[in-house]
């Protein structure tokens, strides 16, 4: 049963804390459209697409409305894009008019973004992988709503170090074709380690092959209301600390499972999962970081940071878990630097550097996120970067990521404008020894001993 006091606590929660549903996401399976015929299969896309989520806008618009709870952004996600496209796709061309037809059927449908421009290379790359990999940078450069994803390892199979090296030059490649907007087009593309086949979020959701024809996956946010519920135990012990976090986050996923069932019901595609993420915006109040400043950080980076992380992650989680039956995604908190006003400001006082970021990953639900480097930084760099976050989700067992930004033209000490969710983002300064040889080795790091569970 709700009683008054829960109804008045959540309508402060929305007016006062920020807190919303940050996206429904419609996962479509695309694997009966395959052709061998790169036209008909354009056709089958759109046609399926704007069939099965003709609704879904109009579905979340109403759900607000009627609930007075804001439903931030209505997203697709398709099935990898490298597998639909392998028997009709010949060469990077083919792909990228794949990719212009998802980008008109999001159009049309109306969502903020669409995701499964993927692959998942994790162990090897065939053919197919190789050139949607190679089309990414055009096809983010002449779309606005597409985001592309590819998942190079995993714990069970080593990382693909021919894939990491590949990625760095993607990378670079699509900063240079979308200099003129401060290299947009990488905040949309994100590479995994242990990718989730149920993601919600963009830019790394994807519709995976374990999934059925279609469903419905919500990530909710909240974390100007942990911020909030955190005050109330300022000086307390961590046990007092932990309960508070548990308890908020069981009402923060309450309302993801009432909002999923919701959309489910009306129209008539199954529930998959509720992600309790906690997503910040550049909005203040609704920081990651000023959470860790509550808890007792003069700010996010200080010494203790990697501790704090750790506590709030887990403890999300085991609130969440209560909540509701279907916990999945990604689940916990994010660190996105560009999304963060507290992160950006400990980014910019020096509190904050990538070096701690990569500690901080260890313990939070995904990795480096939106964080804007050097335009001159070299693509073995890159790949680098992305190595070592890989290495982490492998031993670790978890999933792990990487978003940079080359911001082509910038340096440290200034700022890349993306506007929007995906905020501002100080440059920030990468080690400027080089990884050339080690990155050039190719061939594949080995899965750890503890892969072989079975």
């Amino acid at each position: 049963m709700i009683n008054i006091n829960e109804v008045i606590e959540t309508n402060a929660m929305i007016e006062k804390e920020n807190l919303d549903v940050r996206t429904i996401t419609l996962g479509i399976s695309l694997i009966d459209c395959i052709s061998d015929n790169l036209e008909k299969l354009c056709d089958n896309i759109y046609e399926k697409i704007t069939t099965v989520a003709r609704d879904l806008v109009k579905t979340g618009n109403r759900i607000e409305r009627e609930y007075a709870l804001p439903i931030v952004n209505k997203r697709i996600s398709v099935t990898p894009v490298s597998i639909i496209g392998a028997a009709a796709c010949r060469s990077v061309s083919d792909f990228v008019q794949i990719a212009k037809t998802l980008d008109r059927a999001a159009k049309k449908v109306g969502v903020n973004f669409l995701g499964g421009y993927s692959a998942l290379p994790a162990k090897g790359m065939t053919k197919a992988e190789e050139l949607l990999i190679k089309s990414i940078p055009e096809a983010l450069s002449c779309t606005d709503n597409i985001c592309a994803s590819v998942n190079l390892g995993s714990t069970k199979t080593g990382i693909n170090m021919d894939a990491v090296l590949l990625m760095g030059r993607i990378i670079r490649k699509t900063a240079e074709l979308t200099a003129d907007r401060d290299s947009i087009g990488c905040a949309k593309l994100v590479v995994f380690c242990n990718a989730p086949d149920d993601n919600p979020f963009m830019a790394g959701a994807f519709h995976g092959v374990t999934e059925t024809d279609n469903v419905i996956n919500v990530g909710v946010s909240g974390p100007g209301v942990i911020k909030s519920a955190l005050e109330t135990v300022r000086g307390q012990d961590f046990g007092a600390l932990c309960e508070k976090i548990k308890k908020t986050a069981f009402k923060i996923t309450r309302l993801g499972q009432l909002v999923a069932q919701e959309a489910s019901r009306r129209m008539n595609i199954p529930f998959g999962i509720v992600d309790l993420s906690l997503a910040p915006t550049p909005a203040v109040g609704d920081s990651i970081a000023e959470i860790l400043e509550v808890m007792g950080l003069e700010k996010a980076g200080a010494p203790g940071t990697t501790a704090a992380i750790a506590l709030l992650n887990d403890q999300v989680k085991k609130g969440g878990i209560m909540a509701s039956s279907y916990v999945g995604g990604l689940s916990g908190a994010f660190i996105p630097v560009s999304e963060d006003h507290a992160m950006i400001e400990a980014a910019k006082c020096g509190a904050l550097t990538i070096e701690k970021l990569e500690a901080m990953t260890c313990v939070c639900s995904v990795g480096l996120d939106m964080i804007a480097i050097p335009g001159d930084t070299k693509a073995t760099t890159i790949s680098g970067i992305i190595a070592d976050e890989m290495a982490i989700g492998m031993i670790n067992q978890k999933t792990t990521a990487v978003r940079v930004i080359p911001v082509i033209g910038k340096s440290v000490g200034e700022s890349a404008e993306f506007g929007g969710l995906l905020g501002t983002a100080p440059v920030m300064k990468v080690s400027s020894y080089s990884c050339d040889d080690f990155v050039k080795r190719g061939g594949r790091i080995p899965a750890p001993v503890h892969s072989f569970k079975n």
